[in-house]
Formats: C-alpha cells, structure tokens, sequence
C-alpha cells in the first residue's frame, strides 16, 4: 500500500481503518507526524512488526509498516528543499525488493500560487526524480511509490524511461486525490506505483476510503525471472 495520509488529521479514524484492515504485507506512508506514529504503532505493531517513521517538519514524515524485514538504505534529502525521500530494501518470499518511496513537491509555486504552480512546477519534480534515482540498485527489483504530485510529467516520464511502469495505467485505475471546492470537488491522480526487474503486477486498486485527501493505492506483486 502506498498512502499519503495527510499530515493535518492524525489519529483519524477512517484512515487508521482503511490501514489496519486492508491486510497488505507493507504500507508505506507520506505526511506521518508524530502523532500518527503513536497511532499507527497502537493499532498494526502486532500485525507489522518492521516499523520506521522518518519525521520531517510539517508535511514532510514518511512511515514504514511491514510484515517482512524492511531495512532503511539511505534517506535522501530533496535536492529543491521540499520533502525528502528514502529507500527500503525488504526481505520478501519473492527475494529481496528494493522501493523508492517519495513525497515529490507539491504543485504550488513559489509565490504560494497553485494556478501557476500547477503549470510550472514540473521541473522540480523532475530533478527530484532523478536525483534520487542513482541511489537505486540495478540488479534489484524495485518499486517506485508514494505522491507525485503529478499526473502525467517529467519525473514519471523520467521513471518509465528508464523502464518502469506505473500499474495505474495497468490496471486504468481512477483519480487518488480529491479537493472540496464551493463548485464542486477537484480530482486528479497524484499517487503512483512504479515497477521494473521481474515484478508482475496481479492486481491494484485504488480504494475509495479514508478521510485523507488522497486515496490509498493497493498493488500486489509476483517475481518472474
């Protein structure tokens, strides 16, 4: 599971329960606090015992919860100052899988515009993308999660280029992030699941729960050498 559970409602009760009920081996999260850490340890510590929160002022936290051993191989600050990154090696039933789980910066400029960050942004997303990249290893299969903060853009371009795919396009999953606005609710797929290296890809969903404004992607996995 990939979830950015959104860092202003910790502790919300739907969100915990989409979490401990979907019965996923490892749940990585964006926008953790210190607050959800005491609540996510309450309520999957015994069913997850791997568990790492890195903290990061505001929105910035990253969490992992996991059944298999997950190892924390470098945290990797945002090379534009926004929210960092980090990459996992877990030690699953199908071999050792590495993950690049980000936070990429939000499509707000730098005057605090989201109508001109919307259009202007991406190139910080992709240098994000591809400052993190070399830290992955390349004999490994691996995954690339978490939010984006974009649809379609250079950094997801960056990683289908080097021979990803994202299991949304697989799989013609819907939105993952909803806004309320007085005209009615605005909605695009932020959130993503990449993969390469002999992972396939069984099923994904994108599950229509939670108080968050964005929706938790849940993606199963086999290896085929």
């Amino acid at each position: 599971m990939s979830y950015n559970v959104n860092f202003g409602i910790p502790c919300d009760g739907p969100t915990l329960e989409v979490i401990r009920t979907s019965d996923v081996d490892t749940v990585f999260l964006q926008e953790t606090t210190p607050a959800w850490e005491t609540c996510l340890r309450k309520e999957l510590g015994a069913t997850h015992p791997y568990i790492h929160f890195h903290h990061e002022g505001g929105a910035g936290g990253l969490a992992i919860l996991s059944r298999v051993p997950a190892e924390i191989a470098e945290i990797l600050p945002s090379p534009v100052g926004w929210f960092p990154a980090w990459r996992v090696v877990l030690d699953t039933s199908i071999g050792k899988v590495q993950v690049l789980s980000v936070h990429l910066r939000p499509q707000v400029s730098d005057s605090g515009s989201y109508v001109s960050g919307y259009l202007s942004t991406g190139h910080y997303r992709k240098e994000e993308i591809t400052t993190y990249s070399p830290s992955l290893d390349a004999s490994l299969p691996t995954l690339a999660l978490g939010d984006f903060n974009e649809e379609d853009g250079d950094a997801l371009d960056h990683l289908k280029e080097g021979g990803m795919r994202d299991v949304l396009e697989d799989f013609d999953l819907g939105t993952t992030w909803r806004w309320p606005t007085p005209v009615g609710t605005l909605t695009l797929r932020l959130d993503h699941v990449l993969y390469r290296g002999g992972l396939v890809p069984l099923s994904a969903e994108v599950i229509e729960a939670g108080r968050s404004d964005h929706l938790p992607i849940v993606a199963v996995f086999e290896r085929r050498d």
